[in-house]
């Protein structure tokens, strides 16, 4: 079944899940609808660390699962930008080998940053010459017992990795030693909320109701074929871009027959800013990102300080340590394929102009 279908069935079936409460079996009864919502990334529910157990292939599952975090990479701007920001750092100041490219490098980076594991295989060709080797993405690469590895992309197809020939990076776990944890996951809950808050105000846009209010009719005077039409009205001017006026004549009305209750109110009333900041502000702590690197508008008048001096400070005290990460890998393959030249702001230097180089 074609992923279309499986979206329209869902569709379907969200609809057909939506309650519709009627205080009476006739047309004139009072009605409440609710709107579907968005689906989120993930919830909390998908996520809790299960601990490491050995599957039936001879592989251990990872504690937390891998297809959570990768959704969650794209599920707030500040969690991914935050992820990217150190991967473009480390990706300017690598220097090629021609058995590792940028590419493989990128990749490489990128999977150890957001999974916590990174992995190469090593290859050789038929005369004992070492090729460029492969990277291998961490969210289907499995480890086994006695350091068997296995590219495992879904639950049908599994294929065991030469012997001796896989290089495992990976961010250490206070619990175990089979898989690493990338760093940031005490910022998730920050990065799911702050989701959920732009998720909300989706909802309140795209339902139509951010203009609309509750018009609440008790005249017992009104002919019933007019309380009709006002509903038909209020139903055709509901939706993304409406903002219509309505007029309703009652000449034998009384006082507070017909009352307009607005519920556009309860935007001003959502706390979607301080949500908004709260949990950018949560992420950026859990990936210890300053702000001006991430492209963010200060608040205040006097901004966020020196952005140099902020970058300096910044590729110091995280970006130095996961160049050492990387450089692990000369020491397996006995040669230094993972240089780095000096961080420096301004013009760069080209890698053969390069003193390292």
């Amino acid at each position: 079944m074609s992923k279309r279908s499986n979206r329209r069935m869902r569709a379907e079936k969200a609809q057909a899940d939506l309650p519709v409460v009627h205080s009476s079996d006739s047309p004139s009864g009072v009605q409440a609808f609710s709107f579907g919502d968005p689906e989120p990334v993930t919830s909390m529910r998908d996520f809790f660390y299960e601990g490491l157990w050995l599957s039936p292939d001879e592989w251990y599952e990872p504690p937390v699962p891998f297809s959570i975090l990768a959704k969650s990479y794209r599920a707030t701007a500040h969690h991914g930008s935050a992820l990217q920001v150190k991967r473009n750092i480390l990706l300017r100041t690598f220097i090629p080998h021609p058995l590792l490219g940028r590419r493989a490098f990128s990749g490489l980076a990128l999977d150890y940053l957001v999974f916590g594991n990174g992995y190469l295989e090593e290859r050789v060709g038929r005369l004992g010459k070492n090729l460029p080797m492969h990277h291998l993405r961490a969210k289907y690469t499995r480890r086994g017992k006695n350091d068997r590895y296995f590219w495992v992309p879904n639950y049908l197809d599994r294929t065991e990795l030469p012997a001796g020939r896989v290089i495992h990076l990976m961010e250490p776990d206070i619990d175990q030693d089979i898989y690493g944890l990338p760093d940031y996951l005490g910022s998730l809950q920050s990065a799911w909320l702050n989701e959920s808050a732009t998720l909300f105000r989706r909802r309140y846009y795209l339902n139509g109701s951010h203009a609309g209010f509750i018009m609440y009719v008790s005249d017992p005077a009104q002919d019933q074929k007019d309380i009709d039409a006002m509903r038909e009205a209020l139903k055709a001017s509901k939706g993304v871009g409406n903002f219509r006026n309505l007029f309703l004549y009652s000449p034998n009305g009384k006082k507070d027959g017909i009352q307009i209750i607005p519920v556009s109110e309860v935007a001003a009333k959502d706390e979607f800013l301080n949500m908004k900041n709260i949990t950018r502000d949560d992420q950026l702590a859990g990936h210890r990102i300053p702000p001006q690197l991430m492209g963010i508008v200060p608040g205040n008048a006097g901004g966020f300080g020196d952005v140099e001096k902020a970058a300096k400070v910044f590729v110091a005290n995280e970006l130095e340590p996961l160049q050492a990460v990387f450089m692990e890998i000369n020491e397996r393959v006995g040669e230094e394929v993972v240089r780095f030249r000096p961080y420096v702001l301004g013009d760069s230097l080209s890698p053969r102009q390069d003193p390292a180089y």
